[in-house]
């Protein structure tokens, strides 16, 4: 089924005999380059996408990166004697139809006779994500009950909000939509740490959330939805893809900086003619641009001015708009169709947090772990299933344990913490002090206190960790509340030879369905950028429709409910009338099987 959109030049399909299909070559590829600025992952599968499906060859696709190193919000490494980093973990459900088409393609770093995809789906088939605790409260002892514990009152708000049209929704906050008994409920709690959302969040983007993962709502207390790769984002995604691309002749230009891009306008025709570059001396490392060339522009960096900091020194919050910030600002000035960045980054106070990775270098703190996770953090297995929040913690700090080791070069005896906690600007409850003050010692300190360890072995049990504090000011730039037309679309219109990637695009599909900070957001967009500019004769996969599907929806409303029936706002005749209509229906045997009567 061939589906409407935004865009003529873009197909979406419901099914999967497009996906299947292999790409003819298109007519003139062979005249075409392309230049991408960045490299996460928007980056990087749009350019496995121009080998795969658009048949550009390798040698003509170049890479303009700032950094020296590839992989964009994507990273996970080693600093020197710092240790372990990762500044973020991104979750992944069942319905990321975009990645999962081209990761099918790219052989995996753990075994090459697999793809990035056999080896995500067998990893998570044989040791199945679940979480035994998810928030916890008075030190390490657990909180949740594995319910929501909502009121009905309070689940037809939320219904409420997954049915309002878009437009009503445009620079509204999730404040503005939702009562402050739901914003205090367990519900929030679990909804807001595992999404990072803030209540002066955008509305339209807590909706399209809500109706993106409908079909999850039953796994989210427990966080059985989840999936996750084997070893760090870095390793099992970055790596292998660079590799992938490097095989077949692209070019990588590191420590190249992409300040503005010029254009020509002719009537509706957009034409980028140049792109505005510098190395880090600042030499002009510009390149003149043909209709033949195309350009992918990554527009925005949610890990822009990322600081770090070590035991004894604290990240430093840089509200600084350089880099994407300041390309995108340039580019914007000149067309209204290229957004308005400053929606996005012109306050840091509410798109920062900050995350921690602390390193165990013994197995006395992991032994605290066990308490709470019931299970072991050794032996490369599930281990938090996901984030456990701290429900009481004054910077609400959540942490979580991927399969150990984390990274293939990890010490067997060490055990790898990924901490963050989404308000930076208050004291701790342990230590006295602004989490964006802190020293990696210092939130040690604290993640230790929130897991139980008795205060008076905390100072002694830091010593055995090491810890590696990251500042995002922009991480949450994109949940900003906008407008339509704050973010460019992928393929604006008119638009010739370029197209915007990543997180700060609007993907041309209608409606615009799909979620940002997701790794399928950026996927998605690089596909429907590098089809519609090279014409590729495949549709782009529709965003999974649970939304419109009526199970999903009765089995999220019982969910959300906890096993309870929904009370129907009707007086006593009009349910006696409505159980008459249906009775001996298939709208009755669904209602009854589904727990709604």
């Amino acid at each position: 089924m061939i589906l409407q959109t935004y865009d003529k030049r873009l197909k979406l399909t419901n099914g999967d005999l497009q996906r299947l299909v292999k790409a003819r070559k298109p007519q003139g590829i062979e005249n075409k380059r392309a230049y991408l600025v960045g490299t996460g992952i928007a980056a990087l599968t749009a350019a496995c996408f121009l080998i795969r499906d658009a048949h550009m060859a390798g040698n003509k696709i170049t890479f303009l990166e700032q950094l020296d190193i590839s992989g964009g919000s994507l990273d996970g490494r080693c600093l020197g004697t710092r240790g372990y980093v990762a500044r973020g973990g991104r979750e992944t459900g069942e319905h990321f139809e975009c990645l999962w088409d081209i990761w099918s393609s790219i052989p995996s770093a753990e075994d090459p006779e697999m793809s990035i995809l056999d080896s995500y789906y067998y990893t998570n088939y044989d040791d199945p994500n679940y979480s035994n605790c998810r928030i916890t409260q008075q030190q390490g002892k657990r909180y949740d009950d594995g319910k929501f514990n909502l009121t009905q009152e309070q689940v037809r708000e939320i219904v409420k909000l997954c049915i309002t049209q878009d437009e009503y929704l445009e620079g509204k906050t999730i404040a503005d939509v939702f009562s402050d008994g739901l914003l205090h409920s367990d519900f929030w709690t679990y909804w807001r740490t595992m999404f990072a959302f803030e209540n002066w969040h955008s509305a339209l983007e807590m909706k399209l959330y809500l109706n993106r993962f409908i079909h999850h709502v039953g796994g989210l207390t427990n966080l059985s939805a989840l999936r996750f790769t084997r070893y760090d984002q870095y390793n099992s995604i970055v790596k292998p893809m660079v590799k992938y691309l490097e095989n077949h002749g692209c070019k990588f230009q590191y420590n190249t900086k992409v300040t503005d891009v010029d254009f020509k306008f002719a009537g509706n025709k957009k034409v980028a003619c140049k792109i505005i570059a510098e190395d880090n001396y600042g030499n002009d490392k510009s390149i003149p641009l043909t209709e033949n060339d195309l350009l992918f522009i990554t527009n925005g960096s949610m890990t822009e001015n990322s600081s770090y900091g070590d035991d004894h020194t604290p990240a430093r919050l840089n509200s600084e708009q350089g880099g994407c910030w300041e390309m995108w600002k340039n580019i914007a000035k000149k067309s209204d169709d290229f957004g308005h960045p400053e929606v996005f980054c012109s306050d840091v106070e509410k798109s920062n947090w900050e995350s921690c990775t602390i390193t165990c270098h013994t197995d006395v703190v992991p032994k605290y772990i066990e308490k709470i996770t019931k299970r072991s953090p050794y032996g490369g297995k599930v281990v938090t299933g996901g984030i456990v929040t701290c429900v009481d913690s004054a910077w609400l700090m959540s942490w979580t344990i991927n399969r150990q080791g984390q990274y293939p070069e990890q010490p067997k005896n060490d055990v790898a913490v990924w901490v963050y906690g989404l308000f930076s600007n208050v004291e701790g409850d342990y230590v006295k002090k602004k989490m964006r003050d802190c020293t990696g010692k210092e939130i040690t300190a604290e993640w230790l206190y929130h897991i139980g360890v008795p205060v008076d072995k905390i100072a002694e049990l830091a010593e055995s960790c090491t810890a590696v504090p990251v500042m995002m000011p922009y991480i949450t730039a994109q949940f900003m509340p906008r407008k339509f037309g704050d973010r460019p679309f992928v393929v604006p219109h008119g638009a010739v030879n370029f197209a915007f990637i990543g997180q700060f695009a609007e993907t041309l599909d209608k409606p615009g369905r799909d979620t940002v900070f997701t790794t399928e957001y950026s996927g998605r967009t690089a596909m429907e950028a590098v089809y519609v500019l090279c014409g590729v004769e495949k549709a782009v996969p529709e965003v999974f429709a649970s939304r419109y599907d009526l199970r999903y929806l009765l089995n999220a409303t019982v969910a959300l409910l906890d096993g309870q029936k929904p009370k129907l706002p009707l007086n006593p005749l009009a349910k006696l009338k409505l159980a008459r209509m249906i009775k001996g229906t298939d709208v009755e045997e669904m209602l009854r099987d589904f727990k709604i009567i």
